[in-house]
């Protein structure tokens, strides 16, 4: 019996030596597929800043990741003044904040109703909201155009503003609606009880409940509409429209203006402008925005 109690041991400590040899052997494939992921996504972003630093001969005649001669910034302010990146910079701050609040007051009481009350059409609503996810923008730049056009919100701040709204809300439903399915909803009964209005539970109860989540979605829309380009090309037309671009506008008009004779550095300057924002928001809330991702996937 001894015997037999050694081997089923035995047999238990080798099944688990085995297992945790699997283990490590997948751990380090992970890690490797990270090291891969995090150059390929890097790389890029590397060469843009030190390209930004960089004569046109260095850039194309140079080795791409070797250090500038000189690190000036001549080139940052040549593109926040001459290429009135800074203008467009503004104007992007602006339109993104306005946008961004709208679409998370009105996406979040949208996905609130739908994920907590029960009315007849509440799933024909809520499925009309998320069939805006597979509806290609390109294909509403026409009738988009033509709408603006004659409600006279074409080449103005309201209407892109508006079109910001349109274009995020589904993709904030979407999420947000799963999101407050997961909350107790024996926190809103109590409220209910209290004689908690349905505004006051929302706007005192659920949302700080939902903060993690807002967080989130608050991030992935800024991102969204910071980096659009295709909606502001086409609505920010007409007189005096230049004066009115967003940051996406101003960058590829350094390009397409100069064509060859093209001050790459300038243009390098600018993207990198663009980008650290986004790097800045993504470092400052990233706890913020695994929790948010990680709380809406659990109940």
């Amino acid at each position: 019996m001894t015997t037999l109690t050694a081997a089923v041991s035995e047999k238990k400590s080798q099944k688990k030596v085995e297992t945790h040899r699997q283990v490590r052997a997948f751990n380090g494939l992970a890690h490797v597929a990270l090291v891969f992921w995090a150059l390929v996504t890097a790389g890029p972003l590397i060469w843009v800043l030190l390209a930004s630093f960089k004569s046109n001969t260095e850039i194309f005649l140079g080795e791409p990741f070797a250090l500038p001669d000189s690190f000036s910034l001549e080139t940052y302010f040549s593109a926040w003044n001459q290429a009135h990146i800074g203008r467009y910079f503004l104007n992007s701050v602006f339109v993104v904040a306005v946008s961004t609040a709208g679409t998370m007051l009105f996406g979040s009481m949208a996905a609130y109703v739908l994920a907590r009350y029960t009315f007849p059409g509440n799933r024909v609503l809520y499925f009309l909201f998320v069939s805006g996810l597979a509806f290609p923008t390109f294909m509403a730049l026409a009738p988009l155009f033509h709408i603006l056009k004659n409600l006279g919100l074409l080449n103005s701040y309201i209407g892109l503003i508006l079109v910001y709204i349109a274009y995020s809300l589904p993709f904030t439903v979407f999420f947000l609606a799963a999101f407050f399915r997961t909350l107790p909803h024996e926190i809103d009964e109590a409220a209910t009880v209290d004689g908690a209005s349905h505004t006051r539970k929302f706007f005192q109860i659920m949302m700080p409940m939902a903060k993690s989540g807002l967080v989130s979605i608050t991030i992935f829309n800024i991102v969204g509409q910071w980096n659009q380009y295709l909606l502001p090309l086409v609505i920010m037309q007409g007189q005096g429209a230049d004066q009115k671009w967003v940051l996406t506008q101003g960058i590829a008009n350094i390009s397409t203006q100069a064509g060859y004779h093209a001050e790459w550095s300038t243009l390098f300057a600018a993207l990198t402008l663009s980008i650290l924002p986004m790097i800045v928001v993504y470092a400052i809330f990233q706890r913020q925005i695994q929790a948010g991702l990680t709380a809406g996937a659990v109940k």
